[in-house]
């Protein structure tokens, strides 16, 4: 059995590594990625028990405080500000610079690095990719021990799975399953987490494929 892999970045930090791969280019919609990112953070603030989210409505579990990341810390003010509200205006809200703010977060970390170059050698403009490729691995290591029956998911795990598959980011794990298969067991692996976990990822689906919905405070 291979060891247990360690997770030492936030939950949103290791989805952009995944949505973006080896090379540092998207590989999905920006704007699909801004709502998993922000979801994400969400999700983690919950597991952390910063909020509490029920009947899609979602609310600090105590003082709002500061995690030190700029995406968490933008959900709590969003979530603070609206106490009880629609789970979606948060995630919604919060998507809009979470592209941003966590790549930023890791370039700071020394994960990614930015790199300037001129188009046509003139005009310069910046691209990022990852310092190594170790990060990049171990962002989707634990997922995959989980997909290959290595080991039992945790609720941090199955947040992955099913963020990974309305995402549809499960190429991937490069498995030699059916992409169908895959997504099926993604799904399969998210429906043990915990229902903060089953809310917030069928948010993010609906927005992804719905992103003009709506959303009241």
């Amino acid at each position: 059995m291979p060891p247990t892999p360690t997770n030492p970045l936030p939950l949103h930090h290791d989805l952009y590594l995944i949505a973006h791969g080896q090379s540092g280019r998207p590989l999905i919609p920006r704007w699909s990625m801004a709502l998993g990112l922000a979801a994400a953070a969400l999700l983690e603030l919950a597991l952390d028990d910063r909020v509490v989210i029920a009947r899609g409505r979602v609310a600090l579990s105590g003082p709002a405080g500061r995690t030190g990341d700029a995406v968490a810390d933008h959900l709590l003010a969003l979530v603070a500000a609206a106490p009880g509200g629609d789970v979606r205006f948060p995630i919604r809200q919060a998507a809009a610079d979470a592209c941003d703010l966590t790549r930023d977060a890791l370039v700071s970390a020394g994960v990614m690095v930015r790199i300037v170059e001129r188009r046509m050698g003139l005009l310069p403009y910046s691209r990022y990719r990852p310092a190594a490729i170790a990060p990049v691995l171990r962002a989707s290591a634990g997922v995959r021990t989980v997909v290959e029956g290595w080991r039992p998911p945790d609720t941090r795990c199955a947040a992955m799975c099913g963020l990974m598959a309305v995402l549809r980011l499960e190429e991937e794990l490069c498995l030699d399953q059916p992409r169908s298969r895959l997504v099926a067991r993604l799904r399969e692996i998210a429906d043990t987490g915990s229902r903060e976990i089953t809310q917030v990822v069928g948010v993010v689906e609906t927005l992804v494929t719905k992103p003009a919905i709506p959303i009241s405070r």
